[in-house]
């Protein structure tokens, strides 16, 4: 198999690191392609003995030095796995986070693994936006990628009238009320939408639903993207029967 870097439009991408492809070999076998380990890999502590794993699951693993340069940025990563992307689909009924741009592939991978937290498991992102499989998302999600569901819109708009029904919650610097006033659980099916990093969400956005700002103080003029989203995920989360248990 002759592989160079990823690129968004390949059909396959790639753990960096023996616990996260231990993970994807427990979580989402049917994916793994190969597992490529340095030659100066030795076993540690990263939740089993990888090469037992691999054989035991039937996973083709090679030791190969060359590829590392051309698929690891980092110096310090002795394994990798190269698994197939799986599909697109999202559980209809089920909470949504929408994320509208994201342009960080690290913070959608904290978001990813934040939101498994809280059992948030269906995610959309409104493009341009990120790359979910790209190996800096994968790897800051810590495995959460293989436990999670996601589509991807042109505009919130497409999305929008394919979900009609849904009660929309946007997060905004202005937003129309405080979190800690919505005490109620939602009524049906939500949706929690987030902005991008640097521009957040347009003003159109307070149209759609319930428009919700997290309040802190003025010395910072913003939250992280994938702070803000924490914080509002737990919110949700603890609202009685607000979440579907999957």
């Amino acid at each position: 198999m002759e592989l160079n870097r990823y690129r968004h439009e390949d059909g396959w991408s790639c753990t960096l690191g023996a616990a996260l492809t231990i993970e994807l070999i427990r979580r989402r076998r049917e994916l793994a392609r190969r597992v490529y380990v340095h030659p100066d890999y030795r076993p540690g502590e990263e939740s089993g003995d990888l090469f037992r794993i691999c054989e035991r699951e039937r996973v083709p693993l090679e030791i190969n030095r060359k590829i590392f340069s051309r698929l690891a940025a980092k110096g310090n990563t002795w394994v990798i796995g190269i698994f197939d992307k799986f599909p697109a689909g999202v559980d209809k009924n089920g909470p949504h986070i929408v994320l509208v741009n994201p342009g960080d592939c690290g913070n959608l991978g904290t978001i990813l693994r934040t939101g498994l937290g809280f059992e948030f498991r269906d995610y959309i992102v409104i493009r341009p936006g990120a790359d979910l499989f790209d190996p800096k998302t994968v790897r800051s999600s810590m495995g959460a990628l293989f436990h999670v569901r996601y589509a991807y819109y042109d505009s919130f708009e497409r999305y929008r009238q394919e979900f009609l029904e849904r009660e929309i919650f946007s997060f905004m610097l202005d937003g129309a009320l405080r979190l800690d006033e919505i005490s109620s659980p939602p009524q049906r099916a939500f949706s929690l939408v987030f902005g991008n990093e640097g521009s957040g969400l347009p003003a159109v956005f307070h149209s759609y639903g319930t428009s919700v700002r997290i309040v802190h103080n003025r010395e910072v003029d913003s939250l992280n993207l994938a702070v803000a989203f924490g914080i509002g995920a737990s919110a949700f989360a603890r609202l009685p029967a607000s979440l579907r248990l999957r």
